[in-house]
């Protein structure tokens, strides 16, 4: 197809550092990656950071006191939104991913605004155009939260880019629940999936979008569900992707090669946040810290 690259041309692929001139490291490149959530579930996306962009150091911010989002007015996630992003800013990240899927739908623009310079990337958007690119049909399901769902911010931004697509959207309120219990392949689990699946399962749709961070680690389960017949855009690993091209573009990756540095900054730290953030991130949390906003 015209304007498709072989990924197999290595000569197609951004080269990082570019070979042909010597590259001082400087002070942009080292700034690190700020990512952040209502709660828990963006660290999904860090997981998938880490194992993308595996030498950059990474601040997540996830307003643990404040959570959940999705039952709030408009103005108030606005504006808990901006105060995160300014948090974040004013710890001089180089670029600022909005890894919860309300925020996306509700504040982007406002992330935007008071970002200035500094590139914004968000989950929805990542997955969008990952699902729109790999759907072979154009017939796309997206499983979310009801609050995600009820904004049509996915099927928006899928239609802006591929006109044609058929997207059908099924609300899973309790998966992030039995995702934050730990019963990923439990067989309540696997029953309430069947019963949420039933209805998109039905209509002529060849890809899946995980439209809730909490998801991806659902991801082998619902893999199981639909017999393998579906592709899952996983929009924890396209947000990460999204990053390393954005980051590449702009000449903003970290040449460095040493141990990068990750902080953790919340708002409230419930008994099992610990716990609970281990799972999500596959790996230890040991920075975390307390903050207050406003």
């Amino acid at each position: 197809a015209a304007g498709l690259t072989d990924p197999l041309d290595t000569a197609a692929r951004p080269r990082w550092p570019p070979q042909t001139e010597v590259r001082q490291m400087t002070a942009l490149d080292r700034r690190p990656i700020g990512v952040f959530d209502s709660g828990i579930g963006g660290l999904t996306v860090v997981r998938a950071l880490m194992d993308r962009l595996p030498f950059e150091d990474l601040i997540y911010f996830g307003d643990s006191a404040r959570v959940p989002y999705g039952v709030k007015s408009v103005a108030t996630i606005e504006h808990f939104t901006q105060q995160i992003a300014e948090f974040l800013l004013k710890r001089q990240v180089k670029a600022l991913i909005i890894a919860c899927n309300t925020m996306a739908a509700v504040a982007a623009d406002v992330v935007r605004q008071v970002a200035g310079e500094v590139p914004v990337l968000d989950v929805i958007d990542a997955g969008a155009r990952s699902a729109a690119q790999v759907s072979q049909q154009g017939g796309i399901a997206v499983i979310a939260t009801p609050t995600t769902v009820n904004s049509n911010a996915y099927a928006r931004a899928i239609h802006h880019l591929r006109p044609d697509a058929r997207v059908y959207s099924q609300a899973c309120p309790l998966f992030v629940p039995l995702v934050e219990e730990g019963w990923l392949d439990h067989p309540v689990t696997r029953l309430t999936a069947e019963e949420y699946l039933k209805s998109v399962l039905v209509e002529d749709v060849d890809t899946l979008v995980l439209g809730c961070t909490h998801y991806p680690l659902l991801k082998p389960l619902l893999q199981d569900v639909t017999d393998n017949r579906l592709t899952i855009v996983d929009s924890a690993v396209t947000t990460a992707e999204a990053t390393a091209v954005r980051l590449a573009e702009l000449n903003l990756l970290n040449p460095q090669r040493g141990m990068p540095n990750y902080q953790y900054f919340v708002t409230d730290i419930p008994l099992r946040f610990q716990t609970i953030g281990e799972r999500f991130l596959g790996r230890s949390i040991r920075q975390l810290e307390m903050v207050k906003l406003g």
